[in-house]
């Protein structure tokens, strides 16, 4: 979509993985857990309700392909996805893949795991991993 930009806080914390239908799927540049985000490019969207009935269901549906590939390569305990923005305002929902031994758990992740960042060539050994054909057909 031509008038859609990406907060600056999601482009500095996170990596580009693909474009999806209605999203840009990027990686939480955060190592302790598998956090994927979506990003409806959609200009000037901050809450879900705000989408067409059809870009919500989409949405939907993307979150459960991202819930999916996340279960595919990581086999967690539990999936929690959210859509908070108090923070950042631009809709985006958070996807992550939790286990029962990560240092936030049973609690949210927010301000309780590490933001270390990813390793060179770690996002981009994951984005190959995501964009494998089956994980979105």
């Amino acid at each position: 979509m031509s008038n859609f930009t990406l907060h600056p806080r999601l482009e500095a914390d996170c990596v580009f993985m693909r474009d999806l239908p209605l999203s840009q799927l990027r990686l939480n540049n955060v190592k302790t857990v598998p956090w994927l985000i979506l990003v409806p490019r959609r200009p000037d969207v901050l809450e879900i309700h705000q989408l067409a009935a059809t870009d919500r269901a989409l949405l939907i549906e993307e979150i459960a392909q991202t819930s999916h590939a996340l279960t595919e390569l990581y086999a967690p305990d539990k999936i929690n996805v959210a859509a908070l923005g108090n923070i950042i305002p631009q809709l985006h929902v958070h996807v992550i893949a939790r286990f029962a031994t990560d240092a936030a758990w049973p609690g949210p992740v927010w301000g309780r795991v590490a933001a270390e960042p990813y390793a060179a060539g770690a996002a981009e050994e994951i984005r190959t991993k995501i964009n494998k054909g089956w994980l979105w057909e």
